[in-house]
């Protein structure tokens, strides 16, 4: 099968990075994330001082200033993990297709998911959470195949820009769809609403617990992945040449993608653009090789989406924005840029 060629080495990226710079930059964004997850539990529509922070982990909730931290807890930690998920699954979809535009809400996997939950909320009668995740994964499943198949076809194979095309015109036509299963339901009708923008704000501590699993599993496979994602990188001859089981190392890594983005979207909804936008931030930081790549992409996707989070508390006070709302204002701009500047030279 006839795959894009190895996305653009341009500029910085290009550059080999020195081990001891990429840990420096992979240990100051453990620091940033660390200093981000403090700001999210002291700021919000009410500020609150250590002193509650303090007694709010030690289980005190008999003020409102320590009820608050309470409930900013799992919604701080929920942001991580949904960040982390989305930035590694972005990396590894970007090294998989071999296209810089590839991205979670790009290639329609988070609306695949989306579909799939609201289908079955409204014709199955699926209520319990742990149904939701596993529908959500089915989803993202079919629609990753879906789109990869789409765009495989015709002459050139996978490109970029008909996978970000065929990925597009999918996310079209499934927003659709559930407008369609939507609308007759008013009963169900303001919450699916309401997760569809995508948000941390409804996170509680069993919701954590129920999806980690899958957080981990997907996580750990796409790690594992990062070798053989080097190896891709060069071409699937050069990497069968160096002994690269190609198939199944692109399977394996597709199938960890497809994990986290399928966990983060059940609990989170179909949060866009965070997988585009980090993986080519920490290219130009810690190089191309996805060993360092990957696990910088968790930290930065963590970091931005707990950032997005408190942002959106901030700038609407008393109110707050949903971080699917900030995460848009800031991808959609990166996404024509990387169109832009790679002139779509792959595509």
């Amino acid at each position: 099968m006839t795959l894009a060629p190895p996305l653009p080495a341009s500029g910085a990226a290009a550059v080999r990075r020195p081990r001891r710079l990429r840990a420096v930059w992979l240990l100051g964004g453990l620091l940033v994330l660390v200093g981000l997850m403090a700001l999210s539990v002291a700021v919000g529509s009410r500020d609150v001082g250590l002193d509650d922070i303090l007694a709010a982990l030690g289980g005190s909730s008999d003020t409102l200033d320590r009820a608050a931290v309470t409930k900013r807890i799992p919604r701080t930690f929920l942001a991580v993990l949904v960040g982390a998920a989305l930035g590694l699954a972005g990396a590894v979809m970007q090294g998989v297709t071999r296209n810089p535009l590839a991205d979670p809400g790009i290639l329609g996997v988070n609306m695949g998911a989306s579909l799939a939950v609201i289908t079955g909320i409204a014709w199955f009668g699926l209520t319990a959470p742990a149904s939701f995740v596993w529908a959500a994964i089915a989803g993202a499943a079919l629609s990753a195949v879906f789109v990869y198949a789409v765009g495989s076809l015709g002459r050139g194979g996978a490109t970029p820009l008909k996978l970000a095309l065929a990925g597009t015109a999918t996310s079209a036509a499934f927003a659709s769809f559930i407008t369609a299963v939507v609308l007759p339901r008013n009963d169900i009708a303001g919450g699916v609403r309401s997760w569809q923008i995508g948000g941390v704000g409804g996170a509680s501590m069993d919701t954590i617990t129920l999806v980690l699993p899958f957080l981990a599993v997907g996580l750990l496979v796409c790690l594992a992945s990062a070798r053989g994602l080097n190896s891709l990188a060069l071409g699937d001859d050069v990497a069968a040449g160096l002994g690269e089981r190609v198939a199944l190392t692109r399977g394996a890594a597709a199938v960890g993608a497809v994990l986290l983005c399928g966990a983060a979207t059940a609990v989170a909804g179909p949060i866009g653009f965070v997988g585009l936008v980090v993986p080519h931030l920490c290219r130009l930081l810690v190089g191309v090789d996805h060993r360092w790549l990957l696990p910088f992409s968790a930290v930065t996707g963590a970091a931005l989406l707990t950032a997005a989070d408190v942002l959106g508390r901030v700038v609407a006070r008393p109110s707050e924005i949903d971080v699917g709302i900030i995460t848009a204002l800031v991808g959609a701009p990166f996404f024509i840029h990387v169109v832009r500047r790679q002139k779509v030279r792959a595509l």
